[in-house]
């Protein structure tokens, strides 16, 4: 797929001045729901509801969403508010129906995305559409996956794509319900810089405590806008209770949001540096990350010696990993002064751990 301005230009065309927003419970539940929390998002920043009809749910037995009749209650809120309206839509039949009753966003969940036949299937059934069609990121981090999902929409003559970063899943404890991997998204921006960005703080926390940080993050790193849940009881709600935010709360959310802007010169190099400057910083806590996680395996390789009598340095392993290091750094531009400071570092580290291991 060749970098586009096609993509870019149903965001152009809305010519905000602030980041583009779709927010509204992750269930329709009621019509009066419904309409009581579009009504409380009128005349904000918000520019899309937003309602899941269908919700795939990972276990049999929850609730399952209200399925077609709840498309009627978008109507209504378009008719009431004038706001466009968003949906999820997983199959072929969520598609027909969709379009039928003029939903204006269909977005393709996670769930969905990590099947590239479910994914062809819609694709299929949108072919030539000139709704707005966004493609959520895969469950597993894997940017060729959500990219492929990509292609697929686009050579499908879809003529109005974008992307929604919405986290990973990970068996790992982690403050987040599903991990950012903000790298993937740069990434991917960087591959497709003309391709609509948005990010969905509320599946990337699962609290909505966090929601603002994320969303300053994902501002931070020049997306293009923000997927937030919003409901008017949200601990009362029938799905994702504690991601939702209320309508006052996302309100003060987007007034405290810091917006970089592009006006001069000067402008123009603080939100270039602002930007690299994010990216760095979610590169670090990343490295941070990994380099615990490789400590842990240490101290289990600790464990494995002390329980064979073996000695801690192995010099031929040592000398092995140092020159692979080595030559995987010069593809990558770095000097072997500095790998070699760097894995130096790293494997006194996980000399010390495994010898705290041994003493016990």
């Amino acid at each position: 797929m060749e970098n586009s301005p096609v993509l870019r230009t149903w965001l152009d065309e809305l010519n905000l001045d602030h980041p583009l927003v779709i927010a509204g419970p992750c269930s329709a539940e009621t019509e009066d729901q419904v309409l009581k929390i579009a009504h409380s998002l009128k005349d904000t920043d918000v520019n899309y509801f937003r309602a899941g009809i269908w919700k795939p749910r990972t276990r049999p037995g929850n609730f399952e969403g209200v399925g077609a009749i709840g498309l009627k209650w978008l109507q209504k809120v378009k008719e009431e508010t004038g706001l466009k309206t968003a949906t999820e839509v997983a199959n072929r039949a969520h598609v027909e129906l969709a379009l039928e009753h003029d939903i204006d966003i269909l977005w393709i969940g996670a769930r969905s995305t990590v099947s590239p036949f479910i994914v062809q299937d819609i694709a299929d059934a949108l072919k030539g559409t000139d709704k707005i069609i966004l493609l959520k990121n895969p469950v597993n981090p894997d940017l060729s996956l959500w990219l492929g999902g990509v292609e697929r929409l686009y050579k499908s003559d879809i003529k109005n794509l974008g992307v929604i970063h919405r986290g990973f899943s990970t068996y790992e404890k982690s403050k987040y319900r599903n991990i950012p991997e903000w790298q993937l998204a740069i990434e991917l921006q960087n591959k497709f810089p003309d391709l609509p960005l948005i990010c969905d703080p509320s599946h990337i926390t699962g609290k909505r405590d966090m929601i603002f940080d994320v969303s300053q993050t994902a501002l931070d790193l020049n997306f293009d806008g923000l997927m937030i849940e919003t409901h008017c009881d949200p601990d009362n709600a029938w799905s994702d209770a504690a991601q939702q935010v209320t309508p006052e709360r996302l309100v003060q959310i987007m007034k405290d949001l810091k917006i970089r802007k592009e006006t001069d010169e000067e402008a123009e190099y603080n939100s270039k540096l602002n930007l690299l400057r994010a990216q760095i910083d979610v590169i670090d806590n990343s490295l941070i990350d990994t380099l615990g996680k490789r400590m842990r395996i240490a101290d289990e390789i600790g464990g494995l010696k002390k329980s064979k009598n073996v000695a801690v340095l192995q010099s031929k392993r040592w000398n092995e990993i140092l020159g692979k290091m080595i030559l995987e750094g010069e593809q990558r531009g770095l000097s072997e002064e500095f790998v070699l400071r760097i894995f130096k570092a790293i494997h006194q580290e996980s000399i010390n751990h495994q010898e705290k291991i041994l003493k016990r």
